[in-house]
């Protein structure tokens, strides 16, 4: 998972601004008490931090992979 997937899996979960409001104030046990932007920046792979948030905000696991994209109609 690259971090662009992560902020787009962010998105789709919580809403592009509440998502960015998560990831600089929601302390993530899983990454060691670190927000996910400190977590990012410390070298955490995206996918260990999308996990930890999913975590915490009781994401079910049929949403961890995001949401299914209907591919545009011809």
């Amino acid at each position: 998972m690259r971090a662009s997937d992560f902020w787009r899996l962010m998105d789709d979960e919580f809403g592009a601004g509440y998502s960015r409001v998560l990831a600089t104030s929601l302390v993530l046990a899983g990454v060691g008490g670190r927000t996910a932007v400190e977590a990012l920046a410390a070298g955490y792979h995206p996918r260990e931090v999308w996990l930890a948030v999913c975590e915490v905000q009781d994401v079910p696991p049929e949403r961890r992979l995001g949401r299914d994209i209907k591919p545009a109609s011809s």
